[in-house]
């Protein structure tokens, strides 16, 4: 065997256990191959890495499978290869049959071909540990750099044989252009990850073209640039080359693609923000004209490397990072969904440390102008910013971190970073990534967490606002009082006067009824220091004052809640966030004080409580209820409790959308349940019982699915069933069958939406019941199931894909279930269903519009449109492929491309765009009550959706919302079909 040869080169690979299928399903491939090839391949498995790696792809990677399967003579090419020289010759060839290529077409087929067998290469090395994970990460932006250059040149190509442009050289024609790309983010400083966008900013100089002097530069370079963009991401039967983003331009939600070199040098100048200074940092030239483009970054030099270190620049580092970290807990990160990117303890808080530093001192030492994060780290510890320690431990956690990155986008070529949600699949992602257990792989990930935290935490801990030891200062003084304004200044309150001034009324008390307790007031003067100094810690102080303000004037009683903060003083800013972003929460604060005790409780910022956790705490909360109406008022506390601390949860970045979502269900159907067995016991002490009586409440929509939000309505159906031989109840006012059941379920209902003093528990919505308004109440199984099966339209049958039975006895469950999977799976026309899904849509749009982009779940290209692929996919497949059938969305659409009715590319374009949506719609639910105007929306609020977003700013946020809508409706019309 060669010694160069890749598969012999093999140190490492994923762990096969022993009850593992993969031998099974590699060995059933390698028998459906021509003879030779097979044995071919079969000759690299004898080496033991070799074939636990394919043994471990066909177990865990269905996108590296998908590759195999699809060329076997690659794979035995890679496993034979040098994967230097491979890659290498592997580019060479690919840019010199784009040169000769004729058509677009032609290009998009050489360069999608160029990255599988490159991203096939790129993974062996990689999963065996051939490659140490930065080379990996070169030869990806390697990768990316020639594919933007070589799509850039042939389009230039055809301007010139167009008569637009001119240039010196066919095979280089952006030399001298003026159109300039500036890789940004992990492609400018050579760090892409395995599945990663690539971010660009596009300028040209319009005193500097080659363009005929009858071409206008601005529309031309932005055809040029988004030409380039579509012939890298539009997908085809051979999948994409890159995604690209060109959203970190300036303004990006209301500038063109491509921005003049002289408005950007205006924007960058007048306009520009710490974060776009940090961003600059790893601005690189990938493309175009080189030296146009190195003049550029020349140019924008003093707008990044500041000489002098003024106080706002220092004070804009700690916005960011508090930004960053507004209040995440103390508690231990748990590993299930945790976010190796931006979560505690992960990457971007690694390039953070670095990248700040850089910024702040890079002005004055030139030698700290570097792009990669790694050599930043190298170049801060011999120049003593950090210690040697530091930078050795945060390289490990950084480079452990990247590979655990690359091993989770492996698995579906996904730009993701979170482990899975459940300990079963991280299992499973531990043994792929060469574990023998999940414990193991959690003790090195929580190892790397918190040595990343603990270095992260200490960064820039000298405040500039100097509350380390808090100053005497008289803070009923006011406005006139010069060192009360001085230190205000100096906290980071950009309105000191304003501020003084509030704290005055603070200090006399007498406009807020919680302070005309005088042992209330007496406490609050006692914490006035510690609450400034928390408010200061805010994302936005001034506004945190302002929002504290209003908060304490709604509030009823004070003593606990201001005893709770003074022994908890990390939680004001928490608070701040709360009462600034999310003011419904800030009321149901003011109102009951008493739910802010759940988020001292240690297990708040841990993991989320399941179910069984939830019903005991239940339980617990109504086990000594006196009387219904105590009960009733008991689940309304319970409930409002659990959306707080959920809510405070999401704004604090500390749960992920689809987490929340689980949790707000998993208390509601906990309170379901509750009220089904409290009320049908209750009911029957009135009117007895029917023999044989069956009860059932089954979730729909929202609840059905496990998606809901803060403001979600509960979706239900009764159904039940009982003898027909005796069909009236046994109580002394007896009731016959269906008046029974519908009396019962108006009991039910009452139970949800009657106002006590703690208000409603949840608005209900039936209108999923067979016939809708029309029909009864509750409906008996085999009405339901009649319905079902003769009367019931398309979109029932939609909404039928989320039933999900919450309250039942396990018989009378199973029944339900089957008769709805029998409907679910019975044979249909596509074409047929297809058009009444389309119909449905239509309608929808005419009645409610779909032009409002940041309504997210009815905008062209949201929520309905994936919702509505998902249900479309299954009514249309599960009768030949049952395993397609889930109530959740996004696993259907996992369930169906690994059945192969749903291409990769596209369900990777909806699941990405259904987690952004569930993110977003998860804070606007929390935080909005009608529609969302990002024009009359509060700062707070507006960095905190871009938080959600993954987004430097709101704009940039904006600018991909409105891309992931077009792409959406897009896979729309072709799954589907529609205008």
């Amino acid at each position: 065997m060669n010694s160069s040869a890749l598969a012999a080169r093999f140190v490492s690979g994923p762990h096969i256990t022993a009850n593992s299928n993969a031998e099974q399903r590699l060995g059933a491939w390698l028998a459906e191959l021509e003879p030779a090839r097979s044995a071919d391949i079969r000759a690299w498995l004898d080496h033991p890495f070799a074939g636990d790696i394919l043994r471990g792809i066909a177990e865990f990677s269905p996108y590296l499978f998908d590759l195999i399967r699809a060329d076997p003579a690659r794979l035995a090419r890679l496993l034979a290869c040098d994967p230097e020289q491979h890659l290498a010759a592997l580019i060479e060839k690919t840019s010199g049959d784009v040169l000769a290529a004729a058509t677009e077409a032609d290009v998009m087929h050489l360069l999608r071909r160029m990255k599988s067998e490159a991203a096939l290469l790129i993974a062996l090395c990689d999963i065996g540990e051939v490659w140490p994970v930065m080379r990996v990460t070169a030869a990806l932006t390697e990768l990316a750099n020639v594919s933007v250059q070589t799509a850039l040149r042939f389009l230039l190509r055809q301007e010139i044989a167009r008569g637009r442009m001119n240039a010196a050289s066919h095979d280089r024609p952006e030399e001298g252009s003026g159109l300039i790309v500036l890789a940004m983010g992990k492609m400018g400083a050579g760090e892409l990850n395995y599945s990663s966008d690539i971010d660009l900013i596009v300028f040209f100089d319009p005193a500097a073209t080659s363009l005929a002097p009858d071409i206008e530069p601005a529309p031309f370079f932005v055809r040029v640039t988004q030409g380039m963009a579509r012939m890298l991401q539009q997908r085809s039967g051979e999948g994409y080359v890159f995604r690209v983003d060109l959203r970190l331009r300036p303004d990006p939600a209301s500038t063109q693609v491509a921005i003049s070199t002289e408005a950007a040098l205006h924007y960058y100048e007048r306009e520009g923000r710490t974060w776009e200074r940090a961003a600059m940092i790893k601005a690189r030239v990938c493309a175009g004209d080189t030296r146009a483009g190195e003049a550029l970054l020349a140019e924008l030099s003093p707008f990044v490397w500041r000489k002098h270190l003024d106080f706002a620049a220092l004070s804009d580092v700690h916005d960011m990072k508090r930004q960053m970290q507004t209040y995440r807990g103390q508690s231990d990160i748990s590993v299930e969904g945790h976010n190796v990117k931006v979560g505690r303890g992960g990457i971007r808080e690694i390039e953070f440390f670095a990248q700040t530093q850089q910024l702040i001192a890079g002005g004055r030492h030139p030698d700290l102008r570097v792009r990669p994060t790694l050599h930043a780290l190298q170049v801060l510890a011999t120049s003593n910013w950090i210690t040697l320690q530091a930078c050795e431990e945060l390289t490990t956690a950084y480079e452990f971190l990247r590979c655990v990155e690359h091993r989770l986008q492996m698995i579906a070529d996904e730009q993701t970073h979170a482990l899975p949600d459940d300990v079963e699949a991280v299992e499973r992602f531990a043994h792929f990534f060469g574990y023998e257990s999940r414990a193991a792989f959690a003790k090195d990930l929580l190892g790397h967490l918190n040595i990343v935290q603990g270095h992260y935490g200490k960064l820039f801990e000298g405040d500039p606002a100097g509350t380390v030891k808090l100053p005497q200062l008289n803070y009923a003084a006011g406005p006139e009082d010069a060192r009360l304004v001085d230190h205000l200044t100096t906290l980071g309150f950009k309105k000191p006067v304003a501020v003084a001034g509030t704290l005055q009324l603070w200090m006399e008390g007498s406009n807020y009824r919680a302070l005309r307790n005088e042992a209330t007031k007496v406490a609050f003067i006692e914490f006035m220091p510690g609450l400034i100094d928390g408010l200061a810690h805010a994302e936005d102080p001034d506004d945190a004052v302002i929002s504290f303000d209003r908060f304490l004037g709604a509030l009823q009683r004070g003593g606990r809640l201001i005893s709770l903060l003074r022994q908890n003083r990390d939680l004001v800013a928490l608070v701040a966030l709360i009462l600034g972003a999310a003011p419904r929460l800030g009321d149901m604060l003011a109102r009951q004080p008493q739910i802010m005790d759940g988020l001292i409780d240690p297990r708040f910022f841990g993991a989320m409580p399941d179910q069984k956790e939830l019903s005991e705490r239940l339980a617990t909360t109504l086990q000594d209820a006196g009387s219904y109406e105590d009960f009733l008022d008991r689940l309304r506390l319970f409930g409002q409790e659990s959306l707080f601390l959920i809510g405070t949860r999401i704004l604090s970045g500390t749960v992920s959308a689809q987490h929340a979502s689980v949790a707000f269900a998993d208390v509601a159907e906990g309170i379901v349940h509750t009220v089904h067995g409290l009320v049908t016991d209750q009911f029957a002490s009135q009117y007895g019982r029917i023999k044989g009586q069956e009860t059932a409440i089954v979730a729909m929509g929202r609840l059905g699915s496990r998606e809901m939000t803060a403001s979600s309505d509960l979706d239900l159906i009764l159904l039940y069933d009982f003898d027909s031989e005796s069909p009236d109840s046994d109580g002394e006012r007896s009731l016959h069958g269906a008046q029974y059941f519908a009396r019962l379920t108006q009991r039910l209902i009452s139970a949800f939406t009657t106002r006590t003093n703690y208000g409603v528990l949840y608005d209900v919505d039936m209108r999923l019941r067979p016939s809708g308004r029309a029909g009864p109440l509750a409906s008996r199984i085999d009405s339901f199931a009649d319905y079902q099966e003769r009367e019931a339209w398309t979109w029932e049958h939609m909404a039928l894909t989320r039933a999900r039975v919450i309250s039942a006895s396990p018989a009378f469950r199973e029944r339900i279930e089957n008769i709805i999977r029998g409907v679910l799976t019975r044979p249909r026309d596509a074409t047929s269903t297809a058009g009444d899904v389309a119909d449905m849509r239509r309608a929808i749009a005419q009645e409610k519009g779909e032009d409002d982009i940041w309504d997210l779940k009815l905008a062209a290209g949201g929520l309905v449109d994936i919702d509505f692929i998902a249900q479309y996919l299954q009514l249309a497949h599960a009768a030949e492929r049952p395993d397609i059938l889930s109530v959740s969305t996004l696993q259907v659409l996992d369930n169906a491309a690994r059945l192969g009715v749903l291409p990769l590319s596209d369900a990777e374009i909806l699941r990405q765009a259904a987690r952004l949506y569930h993110d977003l719609t998860q804070i606007l639910r929390l935080c909005v009550t009608g529609k969302f105007n990002p024009a009359t929306a509060g700062e707070n609020l507006l960095r905190v959706m871009a938080r959600a977003g993954d987004t430097p700013d709101f704009s940039t946020l904006e600018a991909r919302v409105r891309e992931t809508e077009g792409e959406v409706r897009r896979v729309f019309r072709t799954l589907v079909g529609g205008d």
